[in-house]
């Protein structure tokens, strides 16, 4: 199905003869467990004659339900999505605690492999891409980077490395002192306290742990599976898509760059969605997910894209 964008909507500009009624597609969602453990709800939107699916991580300290008009949208242009929930997170069942402490390996390791074959079981012949938003858009890049082959492309909408000298001026100045902050705070509370601090959300020692490395040298440590994830990244070479909000001071040009510079040798698709692109006139980190109707109509140019070069 092709798409148009047409003053704030998506339109059908043609279906197939057995697309010719809408799809049917009701919200659902399953319990998925980790190999440790941990459990949390995977949201799942289906349409019945979908192709391509969306895994889909939120950004750090955002629950998946935010995404839900997000997911809607993409069902509507016959794609089905998969809404991952980070651990300690909205449905997830457990929380950080001076107890209870995690980090990007068990992300990686353990929760996405898990959530990806709940979505792979419960939607047989649809293909998967992965994608996500700010630190979601990162771990994307990582899985896919340290698991060639298990899904079709990769793609990240407002995320960015976070290494301080790619943010400028006094934003540059501010994110270099946040590393220094962090480990004060979470020896006094014993995990981040990111709703008390205003920036993120109660989050485990050693995921801003991970976090802040790269804020403090913009490379990525050795998570997942004892494999090199700066080399992981420069050798991937499936489809990329990577959107920018020309409004996003948390994701600035050179930090969206910055990211993409890292997976070189990928099919690279870049979109730069202005004010100018949303009924609000405003593009911003946050703004898209109240209508994410112009990166829905990206990622369905990108998917069909993909899709072609199949076939």
């Amino acid at each position: 199905m092709r798409l148009a964008w047409h003053g704030g909507t998506l339109s059908p500009m043609s279906r197939s003869p057995e697309t010719a009624v809408d799809d049917p597609f009701v919200p659902k969602s399953i319990r998925v467990c980790s190999a440790d453990g941990a459990a949390a709800e995977l949201g799942l939107i289906v349409p019945a004659s979908a192709r391509y699916g969306v895994f889909w991580l939120p950004a750090l300290g955002v629950s998946a339900h935010h995404y839900q008009k997000f997911a809607m949208e993409l069902a509507e242009a016959g794609i089905a999505s998969a809404r991952h929930e980070w651990r300690g997170t909205g449905s997830s069942a457990i929380r950080a605690s001076r107890s209870c402490d995690w980090g990007y390996r068990e992300l990686l390791e353990l929760d996405m492999p898990a959530s990806i074959a709940a979505a792979q079981a419960a939607c047989p012949g649809v293909r998967w891409v992965i994608a996500g938003h700010s630190l979601g858009g990162q771990l994307a890049c990582l899985f896919a980077a340290l698991n060639p082959g298990t899904v079709d492309g990769v793609a990240f909408v407002a995320s960015g490395i976070p290494y301080w000298r790619t943010f400028g001026g006094t934003s540059g100045y501010l994110l270099r002192m946040v590393p220094l902050l962090i480990p004060a705070a979470m020896a006094l509370w014993g995990y981040y306290p990111g709703k008390r601090l205003g920036f993120a959300g109660n989050e485990a020692r050693r995921l801003m742990s991970d976090w802040a490395r790269t804020v403090r040298h913009g490379q990525y440590a050795n998570h997942a599976h004892g494999l090199d994830s700066e080399s992981a990244l420069a050798t991937f070479t499936s489809p990329l898509l990577g959107v920018r909000l020309t409004g996003d001071r948390l994701g600035p040009e050179a930090s969206f760059d910055g990211l993409l510079d890292k997976m070189r040798k990928a099919t690279i698709e870049r979109v730069v969605l202005s004010a100018a692109d949303f009924p609000s006139g405003t593009a911003n980190h946050f703004s898209w997910m109240k209508e994410p109707a112009p990166v829905v109509a990206a990622m369905v140019r990108w998917l069909q894209a993909i899709e072609t070069s199949k076939s």
